[in-house]
């Protein structure tokens, strides 16, 4: 059994840290050291401050890359709004899920849905929240390897590593090797610990790495507007014809796959020692996030302008025409290639708790059965690298994986329980944001796919031709 599976028997008290562990009703990590959980040293709860870095580095993972070109497909106005409304929305819909949870004592996302739509909404959360998650890791995993190792975007190009172009081409500069020893020496590690408050310490070094990535890329940008080798940027997008407006929408997935961090909000907050400050964790999250969010896509778009690919990172391997360029590229791209492998096990330990409520729904807790932990961890984590080696883009995936179970993790579902009311405590202006962000969610998604594959069409039949 798995958070996804539990519910507190606690009353609502402020503090958590005496709250009892009463069976299956209890969350998957005992605060306290108890027969049941032996092994297990006494855990007083956890703090603000490592909540808020572990909340702000479930969310600031790949999406962080493709939002210059969500600028550049918008224009840097409406692009720069739509980063800010975004973030609005993801508290209002996070909110709701912890209203929700209050109310009906539930400690998982997978109880609130189950508890307002059965075992089938239940089951369709852990489903959503394995989807997205499997294929978050294979890319982070994707992205390093590009970032070490290389990548040929085609057969006349190469974009090299920074081992390769620190050393040259060797075996173990190559990208199995590479994922391979990353896997062994941090992924698996990291992957291990059964607390999520546990990696409070990398994840609070992993935002420092996305900061560090940023202040890089804002000097770049400053010290060449200095020089005068920066001209104004695109305000508002290109529309030409019904397919540029379209087109548009391909956005979307990005920007809601940038706030996803909805599947590990109640293990952060299981884990509390003064669950009231949750909100507060939410609020500054979020606002952390879309801090970095918007000078990221502003300074991305203004440095590299229409020439911003899809992964920002891939145009720091050009000469940048500043003194000491090169080193500046190596800096940007091995800062935030780190950032990822320090991200991974933090959406690492969401997979692994759903994929055991899905496929293990009555057996005891998870952190309970060693076995099942390791099995289960192996699995995913086998299952990322392999998929990290043999498929060989990522967009493709982000753009259908954001468009669906993105989308329902973080619009559809905390909307969808909140119009379902059961205990009567949505507010009229509640229900009518909550239509608002479905209708807003499904079209824009539902665009978005089309044009996705209106494009793939499209450049499948050019290339017969």
């Amino acid at each position: 059994m798995t958070i996804g599976s539990l519910e507190y028997k606690a009353k609502n008290t402020k503090s958590r840290k005496n709250k009892l562990v009463v069976d299956e009703k209890a969350p998957l990590i005992p605060k306290t050291h108890d027969a049941d959980a032996e092994g297990f040293d006494e855990f007083n709860g956890a703090s603000f401050s490592g909540a808020v870095f572990n909340l702000s580095t479930t969310a600031i993972g790949a999406g962080i890359m493709g939002l210059p070109a969500c600028v550049k497909k918008l224009g840097m106005v409406p692009g720069l709004l739509a980063i800010i409304l975004t973030a609005l929305l993801t508290e209002k819909s996070i909110g709701f899920m912890i209203r929700n949870s209050r109310a009906g004592n539930l400690s998982s996302y997978g109880n609130l849905v189950g508890d307002s739509f059965g075992k089938f909404g239940k089951a369709l959360v852990q489903i959503c929240v394995i989807i997205n998650n499997i294929g978050m890791l294979i890319i982070y995993m994707i992205i390093i390897g590009d970032v070490i190792s290389g990548t040929s975007s085609s057969s006349e190009f190469h974009h090299s590593g920074v081992l390769e172009g620190w050393f040259g081409v060797h075996w173990w500069t190559g990208r199995t090797f590479v994922l391979l020893f990353t896997t062994f020496a941090v992924f698996a590690p990291l992957s291990c610990f059964k607390r999520i408050d546990s990696l409070r310490y990398t994840s609070a070094l992993s935002f420092g790495l996305a900061v560090a990535f940023l202040v890089i890329a804002v000097g770049i940008s400053i010290f060449k507007i200095s020089i005068g080798g920066i001209g104004m940027p695109r305000l508002f997008p290109i529309i030409t014809d019904v397919a540029s407006v379209f087109e548009l929408f391909t956005v979307t997935p990005v920007v809601v796959t940038a706030y996803l961090c909805h599947f590990n909000v109640h293990s952060i907050d299981n884990e509390l020692e003064d669950s009231s400050q949750i909100n507060g964790i939410v609020r500054t999250s979020l606002a952390l996030c879309a801090s970095v969010y918007l000078l990221t896509s502003f300074f991305g778009f203004l440095l590299f302008g229409e020439g911003t690919l899809d992964d920002v990172l891939a145009n720091f391997d050009i000469d940048l025409g500043i003194p000491f360029g090169s080193v500046l590229n190596d800096a940007v791209r091995f800062s935030y290639a780190a950032h990822l492998v320090l991200v991974f096990p933090v959406v690492f330990y969401a997979v692994r708790i759903n994929l055991d409520g899905l496929i293990f729904p009555s057996s005891r807790p998870l952190v309970l059965d060693n076995f099942r932990f390791a099995s289960i961890t192996m699995v995913l984590i086998v299952a990322s690298f392999l998929g990290a080696n043999f498929i060989p883009s990522i967009w493709d995936i982000f753009q259908f994986t954001g468009a669906t179970a993105a989308a329902c993790l973080s619009f559809i579902f905390p909307s969808a329980i909140t119009l379902r009311d059961r205990y009567n405590i949505a507010t009229k202006k509640d229900k009518i944001l909550s239509v608002f962000m479905i209708v807003l969610a499904v079209l824009a998604n539902v665009v978005a796919v089309y044009s996705d594959a209106f494009a793939l069409i499209k450049n499948s039949i050019t290339k017969r031709e």
